[in-house]
């Protein structure tokens, strides 16, 4: 039976939800790098950087796993803020976090052709990356305007490959260097580096997490979303969790934790690829970056429909033109929202491609670098969210302390990724960031006619009212 044009297709299970949140997330590609850059600042003390991380992003998550079970809504934090703290805070956090969504799915795309580069590199094929990843941003649209839940299957067995492979090398090494006598607890150990170095290094740490709530966007379309929501956001986070931090001190053991091994993990620009072929042979290094472009790609793709929804959330609430909130026919997708993403996509890939010195890697790393700063910036909304809505409902005693610490950990986290200054180009992106949210102040203060339709949608579908079908928050 075909649905109205206009309405999404609830058909999504708890596996196929959490499926999003983990593409987005990317744990292949964030671990075929992010390691290194922290190796780089807290030596031999990465595991710990990465355990620091795992538990603020937990603290963050709260308020997005307690908004979910109250909301069911396509925006995410359009929809939790939008009631929390009224619809002109409502539209600007959605505006951050699209804007997050777009640079991320630029910066996937970009980091596909990167990996997919160095793959055919390994096999003696030579291809610039941007054919490469313009072909794979044809792809991700092709899948994104198909059925939802052909995406998140299609994430969850791509991203599910790539994590057995560097399982595989993780065991592996663990087996080796364990027999070899030279397993050991300094990594976890704080006294061997100093606390800020490890605290810094953490941020590489916290941005690997970067897109956990995505599967807040499926609110609309998941089977029993007030249950499987925020189970899916909370196993995905606890997840990653201990996939990262078992895989950095893999890394840290793999390469030594004396200053020679230290040193050659953080100038490793692909350590798990390094590692592969030292601890299992040269075709596991292959494989690996062929699952580093299998990871960005199921990135790539939950960002597309992550971003999608929000656009679709925001078009039929009367953002630009009520098309944008219309779904197809066929397939249940938002077609006009992700046709605008991924448009935008390729105009940005292919302008910025033409600047001089500009490859796959260096493309996905300052998208990447703005992207950050608009999440941050979401997230933090979020957290005062959830206070001024739970705390004024009596809904929660002691409970908003988690979000006055995440918010702590996560205005740190932005402060210290710009200042001190950076060098350029980096120094250039917070105000590329600060410019898409001053376009979205502008919006929402000079359209008043859009935000009473966001708040009227609001109180229509879920309101002040949702209490009423809403289990309680512990």
């Amino acid at each position: 039976m075909q649905k109205r044009e206009g309405t999404l297709r609830r058909e999504l299970s708890f596996i196929e939800a959490i499926a999003l949140s983990i593409g987005i997330m990317a744990p292949t590609a964030a671990m075929a790098l992010n390691g290194s850059l922290a190796a780089g600042i807290t030596g031999s003390a990465v595991p710990l950087a990465f355990l620091l991380a795992a538990i603020a992003v937990a603290l963050a998550s709260f308020s997005f796993i307690q908004f979910s079970r109250y909301f069911a809504h396509s925006g995410s934090v359009y929809g939790f803020n939008g009631v929390a703290l009224g619809p002109r805070a409502g539209f600007f956090s959605g505006w951050a976090l699209l804007g997050t969504y777009l640079a991320f799915t630029g910066a996937s795309t970009a980091e596909i052709g990167n990996f997919a580069q160095a793959f055919f590199a390994s096999v003696n094929v030579n291809i610039d990356w941007l054919p490469l990843a313009l072909v794979a941003g044809v792809l991700i649209w092709g899948f994104a305007y198909s059925a939802i839940a052909l995406s998140t299957r299609l994430t969850l067995v791509m991203e599910g490959v790539s994590v057995l492979l560097i399982l595989i090398v993780t065991v592996v090494i663990l087996s080796k260097v364990g027999a070899a006598g030279q397993l050991t607890a300094q990594p976890f150990n704080p006294g061997n580096q100093p606390l800020s170095s490890v605290g810094l290094a953490a941020v590489f740490g916290f941005l690997s997490f970067a897109g956990f709530e995505g599967a807040a966007t499926l609110g609309e379309e998941t089977r029993n979303p007030r249950r499987n929501i925020p189970l899916a956001i909370l196993a995905a986070v606890i997840g990653t969790g201990i996939f990262y931090v078992a895989v950095t001190y893999a890394q840290t053991v793999g390469f030594g934790t004396n200053a020679a091994g230290v040193q050659t993990f953080a100038s490793s620009t692909a350590p798990l690829g390094d590692l592969g072929q030292r601890y299992v042979g040269s075709v596991m290094g292959t494989l690996i970056d062929l699952g580093a472009t299998i990871s960005a790609f199921a990135s790539a793709l939950g960002t597309a429909n992550a971003g999608s929804r929000i656009l679709f959330s925001m078009g039929r609430d009367g953002f630009i033109n009520d098309r944008l909130g219309g779904a197809s026919r066929r397939t249940g997708s938002p077609a006009l929202s992700v046709a605008v993403v991924m448009i935008l996509t390729f105009i940005v890939v292919l302008g910025w491609s033409r600047a001089p010195g500009i490859n796959g890697a260096s493309l996905f790393g300052y998208l990447g670098t703005i992207g950050v700063f608009l999440i941050l910036i979401a997230y933090i909304l979020t957290n005062i969210g959830a206070i001024r809505f739970f705390v004024a409902r009596g809904l929660w005693t002691w409970q908003w302390i988690i979000p006055v610490l995440a918010i702590l950990v996560l205005g740190y986290t932005l402060y210290s990724n710009i200042f001190p200054i950076p060098a350029a180009p980096y120094n250039v992106f917070p105000y590329v960031a600060l410019a898409w949210l001053v376009v979205g102040l502008l919006i929402v203060f000079m359209s008043p006619a859009l935000v009473r339709r966001i708040g009227l949608h609001l109180e229509e579908n879920e309101g002040l009212h949702v209490e009423e079908h809403a289990g309680p928050v512990p």
